[in-house]
């Protein structure tokens, strides 16, 4: 069974930085997708990023370009989002997923992870 479990939340005023990570754990295959989700009150959920751990091939989605970074660290078994330039519109619960094996696609649906972290909580204020 995997396990993610996400950190690096908080609370943070706007124009600041915050690090997400996400560890995996359990029993992983060597190769996997995992990806960023957040999910803010009365939105859709938002694809920020997936990554194919076999070579670190990373998808940036658009909610996410411009001010967020993903990366994947294979030694530590740990994603990370590295978040810049926050604004309140960035409040939202960050998700991380997994599914073992290739991305679907992009890595974009949410629906094709089969193990979803508990998330962390974002809060930027204005």
């Amino acid at each position: 069974q995997v396990r993610l479990v996400e950190s690096g939340g908080g609370t943070v005023q706007a124009g600041g930085s915050l690090r997400l990570s996400c560890a995996v754990s359990g029993n992983t295959v060597s190769r996997y997708c995992i990806a960023w989700f957040r999910k803010a009150p009365q939105k859709n959920r938002e694809a920020l990023a997936s990554v194919y751990t076999n070579g670190g091939f990373t998808n940036l989605f658009d909610a996410a370009k411009g001010r967020f970074a993903a990366s994947h660290d294979n030694a530590e078994n740990t994603l990370y989002l590295q978040l810049d330039s926050l604004k309140p519109e960035d409040t939202a619960i960050y998700s991380c997923a997994y599914t073992g094996g290739h991305c679907y696609g992009d890595g974009r649906l949410w629906e094709y992870y089969g193990v979803r972290g508990q998330g962390t909580l974002v809060t930027v204020s204005s």
